[in-house]
């Protein structure tokens, strides 16, 4: 399913923006785009995604700020102090008086020089600070994963209902192409009878000859009968569309939960569906094999349109 999450958190330790996007897939594919600060933390990102999402091709881009000057480089004064020391003593064994002095030394010039700027936390922070800092970031960063879980799942879930409701009208096209095979499927045995008999009495004619015995006609209608019987069929097929409905709506149970109900309850039932709508393709196309009808053959056509309909959104709906 598709769908897109923003959550934003900002505390002490910086500020996290987390973005969420995920196109149809039938399984979970996570992929991580994080900045190098927050890369120590891309498996916890990741399970914490799994924990909620089970379905999609799912990109989670996971953005770290710290808070102003917090990134600064770390001026080491000991170095500037002995850099300027070391200048003096120069100018002096050179004999240039007061040509370096502490107030013509360029600080610019000293910046650049070896060891002067340090990274923001070298010698600056014990291993506890370290240690409550790393945690400090770790809340700031699961609390927007959060959030951008919460408005993305919700975003699945208004489509997740929009879906149910097209699989019900579905569902409830294929109810009634069943009751018009099932009116039809007694005709059938009925007209194959009379062409039989028309056949027989045709080419008897021909010959001169007459039917003295029918049983031999009987017989071969009773076994085009069993042949051709799509009762235990039927019979399945409306057994998987009642489970197929008790999945969507969370509770087989409860034939007043709405889809939108179903659908906030956060449940897989992806996968359940996609395995009931290939029992339903099963018996639909033993039904086409078993009727041997044009008109029943009309209703099987528009059953596995529907089927394939249901399919389509089945393997992206979580």
């Amino acid at each position: 399913m598709t769908g897109q999450g923003r959550g934003e958190t900002s505390g002490s330790a910086g500020s996290v923006v987390t973005e969420i996007r995920s196109v149809n897939n039938r399984g979970l594919k996570i992929i991580l785009r994080t900045s190098d600060s927050v890369s120590e933390y891309e498996p916890k990102i990741e399970s914490l995604v799994r924990q909620h999402l089970h379905r999609g091709s799912v990109t989670v881009q996971v953005r770290f700020t710290p808070p102003p000057g917090a990134d600064l480089p770390r001026i080491n004064a000991d170095a500037v102090r002995s850099y300027a020391e070391q200048l003096a003593q120069v100018a002096d064994s050179l004999a240039m008086g007061d040509a370096v002095t502490s107030t013509n030394i360029d600080l610019a010039h000293l910046m650049q020089m070896p060891g002067v700027l340090e990274p923001p936390s070298a010698g600056s922070q014990g291993r506890s600070e370290e240690v409550e800092a790393s945690l400090a970031k770790w809340v700031l960063i699961q609390e927007s994963v959060e959030s951008a879980l919460d408005r993305f799942k919700q975003m699945r879930s208004d489509e997740a209902v929009a879906m149910a409701e097209s699989i019900e009208q579905d569902m409830t096209l294929i109810q009634a192409r069943c009751e018009a095979i099932a009116k039809r499927s007694p005709q059938v045995v009925v007209r194959y009878q009379e062409r039989l008999r028309e056949r027989i009495d045709k080419a008897l004619a021909e010959n001169g000859l007459s039917l003295a015995d029918p049983v031999d006609l009987i017989r071969e209608v009773q076994l085009f009968a069993d042949r051709s019987d799509i009762s235990e069929e039927l019979t399945r097929l409306g057994s998987h569309l009642g489970l197929m409905r008790g999945v969507l709506v969370g509770d087989s149970d409860s034939a007043e939960t709405t889809p939108r109900e179903s659908a906030s309850r956060g449940e897989a039932v992806g996968r359940k569906l996609d395995f009931i709508i290939q029992e339903l393709n099963r018996e639909t196309n033993t039904i086409g094999s078993k009727a041997g009808d044009a008109e029943i053959a009309e209703h099987v056509v528009e059953i596995k349109c529907a089927i394939e309909r249901m399919r389509e959104l089945v393997q992206n709906l979580e």
